[in-house]
């Protein structure tokens, strides 16, 4: 039988610690080995037990949970879930911790609401049962530099779709850094609650030169715009006699998304065919994978982030085994893949 996932509680609350501490020491598999009520009596539980993985307040006294996550994953990186609140603040917070490198976030139930903390509880539980399976390592300073506009960067017709899940925000930011502002149409589904994805679009906007919005239904893809998904509806790319148009979707979950990557891939293999790249970065589970298979069977070009790189090697694992990768590689060469490989539609084969 292998090991329980140890876990660490930091959080200011008396209350919040012992309710999380009791409820997920019932949890087959999870046993807490720690509490602490600040950064600084984390820091001698951490050490003391060793944990697998860390659970973080974001308000907290004398060190606020953003800075500490800061110093963990300089000093010590280890998987850790961020509890915020239902905030626009706590939303941007959110958003800031995925980019230091928290595997995920996890909003704090609000009020009295006993099966909302219940609810709460079992998300928490399998946002755990994934950090545990995380790979990280030291903290290093992405890449800067902006790439250069490919000649077809504006081409009608064409555009890149990029999917991923857990490790995905940082993934995500570091590829949009090095985009130029003319950069080619690209679409982006990122598995992430409806209440962060306003918060991950307008801090992508303000970080990085192409304007990046949410999609909404009949927006269509443009040179020098990136466009994300929803975070509680599909976001799809089909065709009309003016070019490539968004369609947001409230259709039942695939691949147990909404949104999809599946979705978006699909879409683009019939609306763009061979005049688009897909991109799957990591995350948990196998969605995109399909969708990746058919953008290649239509001719498009795909890239799978290698598992040197990734924090879950799961999604770009199962395109690969699929069929539908047709070259993987580490994160910090993906951007100028892309960016080669769009302006070389046209130029190129069908890929089988």
């Amino acid at each position: 039988m292998s090991r329980p996932i140890r876990v660490v509680i930091v959080d200011d609350s008396a209350l919040m610690r012992e309710m999380l501490r009791d409820l997920l020491n019932q949890e087959p598999g999870i046993e807490v080995v720690g509490v602490a009520r600040d950064p600084f009596e984390a820091r001698e539980v951490i050490k003391a037990s060793n944990p697998d993985v860390l659970t973080l307040d974001v308000e907290m006294p004398r060190m606020d949970g953003l800075s500490f996550l800061e110093k963990i994953m300089t000093l010590r990186p280890m998987p850790v879930i961020m509890i915020s609140s239902l905030t626009r603040e706590g939303s941007d917070a959110a958003i800031r911790a995925m980019e230091l490198g928290a595997v995920d976030c996890l909003a704090k139930p609000g009020g009295s609401d006993g099966q909302g903390f219940e609810r709460t509880v079992q998300e928490l539980v399998g946002k755990i049962r994934v950090a545990a399976t995380a790979r990280l390592s030291m903290r290093r300073p992405h890449a800067t530099a902006t790439l250069a506009t490919p000649r077809r960067a504006g081409a009608v017709g064409r555009l890149i779709a990029i999917g991923a899940s857990t490790g995905g925000v940082e993934r995500i930011r570091d590829v949009l850094a090095v985009m130029p502002a003319d950069c080619p149409p690209i679409v982006i589904t990122q598995h992430m609650g409806p209440s962060y994805v306003p918060s991950f679009a307008a801090r992508l906007d303000r970080n990085s030169a192409p304007s990046v919005q949410l999609a909404e239904h009949g927006m269509r893809p443009a040179q020098g715009l990136v466009l994300i998904a929803p975070g509680d509806r599909h976001l799809a790319i089909a065709r009309d006699p003016g070019g490539l148009v968004c369609h947001l979707q409230d259709s039942p979950l695939v691949s147990g998304h909404r949104p999809s990557v599946d979705v978006l891939f699909g879409s683009v293999a019939k609306a763009a065919g061979p005049n688009a790249v897909g991109v799957i970065l990591s995350g948990m589970g196998r969605d995109g994978a399909i969708g990746m298979k058919a953008m290649r069977d239509a001719g498009a070009h795909t890239i799978g982030e290698q598992e040197s790189s990734c924090v879950v090697y799961g999604m770009p694992r199962a395109a690969f085994e699929t069929g539908g990768v047709a070259v993987e590689l580490p994160l910090h060469q993906i951007p100028a893949e892309m960016l080669r490989a769009f302006d070389a539609i046209g130029e190129r084969p069908r890929t089988s």
